[in-house]
Formats: structure tokens, sequence, C-alpha cells
């Protein structure tokens, strides 16, 4: 009975951590930028594992500025912009040079993958093609993480060589019993 109990609170520490995989999972700072601009209002949402103390929204030049602080040399972080806010194309500068993220975009939406590196103070600006377009009668909407997607499968890994570790030591404790 105790090697039971004992297996399944090591397989609650195993398995736990496999849906782990997404990013915001993984960090634990969570910024929701709340943008007013000509009677709307939009959130763009960050989650990462440096902090945003500030922002600055300029309708005229269509840029978001995100300034960055961060005791961390490695920098992840994931950006939700709604696409009514800031569309089209996208251009991304940090520190002032030019700066290529992963982006997914639909109708709705742009999803940044940020990863740089850098510890202190960092600034970023991000400059739209197009401002307040395409925007209907519901634009309250909170934006969807449609596009989280897990490429790095290192998680999923460890917590599946748990598992086979947890499963192995099972059963060399029943076959000493027999």
């Amino acid at each position: 009975m105790k090697i039971i109990f004992l297996a399944s609170i090591a397989l609650l520490f195993v398995i736990t951590p496999v849906y782990g995989g997404l990013l915001s999972d993984a960090t634990g700072l969570v910024n929701r930028l709340d943008i007013e601009t000509d009677l709307y209002s939009f959130e763009v949402e960050t989650v990462s594992n440096f902090d945003i103390p500030d922002f600055e929204f300029d309708k005229d030049e269509k840029k978001l500025t995100l300034y960055i602080t961060s005791g961390l040399e490695n920098n992840l972080g994931e950006m939700i912009i709604p696409q009514n806010l800031l569309g089209g194309n996208l251009t991304f500068y940090l520190n002032g040079e030019e700066y290529f993220p992963k982006m997914n975009s639909n109708e709705k939406i742009s999803f940044i993958t940020l990863n740089f590196t850098g510890s202190g103070d960092n600034k970023l600006d991000v400059f739209g093609t197009t401002y307040l377009s395409g925007l209907s009668e519901n634009i309250d909407e909170k934006p969807t993480s449609e596009f989280r997607e897990s490429t790095d499968y290192s998680l999923e890994l460890i917590a599946l060589a748990g598992l086979v570790v947890v499963v192995a030591f099972i059963v060399l404790m029943i076959k000493k019993r027999k």
C-alpha cells in the first residue's frame, strides 16, 4: 500500500510538468498593458521572465514602446498585440537596433515570441503599418492566445524520463516482494 501511495505522489510531480510546456506556464511575470487611444481601449498582454515597468504608445508613429527591466542575461517572453491597435507589417527595434522575433498572426492578434540577451534596462519599439483598422462594435474583446505553441519539448522529455524511472522503480519493488 505504501508503494502505491508513494508512486501516486511521484507521478503527481512527474506528470504535472508535461502540461506546463507553454512559456506562459513556465514563467511568471504577466503584464497587461491597457492602451486607450481615440476613445478605444486595447489590452496588450505579455508573459515573460522580465518586467515591463513602463510603456508608451504613439498613435501618430504607430509605435508601441516597452521599457524592459531584467535581472537575467537570457530574456524570454510572449506578447499579444491586437491587430486593431497595431497591425500590418510589424517592425521591431531592440535598444535602437532592428530585431527579428518569431511572430504569428491572424485577423485578430499578433503573437510575438521575444528571445534576447541583455540584463538591466532594455527598450523595445514595435512599429505597425496600420492603426485602428478593422474595428467593429465589439471592440472590448480581449485578445486570445490561439497561437501559443510549444516548440521546446525539453520539459516533456524530462517528464517522460521521470515517468519511466518511477515505473521502473515500482516494477523493481513489486519483483522484490515476490
